[in-house]
């Protein structure tokens, strides 16, 4: 009986080896987002990523986490609102020679509120561009966990910080 598990074992061994050998990667210089792909992840384009996606950029030596989004209080599509409310998202990047470090980016700038879209990290700034979808008026944000996307630009500082 014990050599009838040890043959079985040995063979869904080899049918998953099989199975990620042929596991089809996409390249690394297109980006998928919601049906459309942007090719290349050249300074200042937008670089989308889907909720808990990781990826090395090795554009900027750096690893970039979309860790989610702590806070969604755009105002709903048909409803007025009295203030636009913000989405602040949590990316955490990580360079080749630095300790990860985790960034609160806002849909907009309020430094009275301490939210801001942009962040300096390793000579590079970073910036939140887009977060989607958009809160509807029945479900609100909390029907969205899970489904959100991001999109981020990284732009070379004039600065020669290490870190901010």
């Amino acid at each position: 009986m014990l050599y009838k598990a040890i043959i079985l074992s040995a063979g869904l061994l080899l049918i998953n080896c099989k199975t990620q050998k042929g596991a089809q990667v996409p390249p690394k210089d297109n980006v998928e987002t919601s049906g459309n792909l942007t090719k290349g992840t050249t300074d200042g384009s937008v670089i989308y990523f889907n909720e808990s996606e990781n990826r090395f950029l090795d554009e900027y030596q750096m690893n970039v986490t979309f860790k989610g989004i702590s806070e969604d209080s755009r105002c709903p599509k048909d409803v007025n609102c009295i203030w636009a409310g913000v989405a602040v998202a949590q990316v955490e990047v990580m360079g080749t020679a630095t300790r990860p470090m985790t960034l609160s980016l806002a849909s907009l700038d309020n430094k009275g509120r301490n939210y801001h879209q942009s962040a300096d990290f390793n000579g590079y700034t970073i910036t939140l561009t887009e977060v989607n979808p958009y809160p509807g008026s029945a479900e609100g944000s909390k029907g969205l966990k899970g489904k959100y996307k991001i999109g981020i630009t990284i732009k070379k500082t004039d600065t020669s910080s290490t870190m901010k």
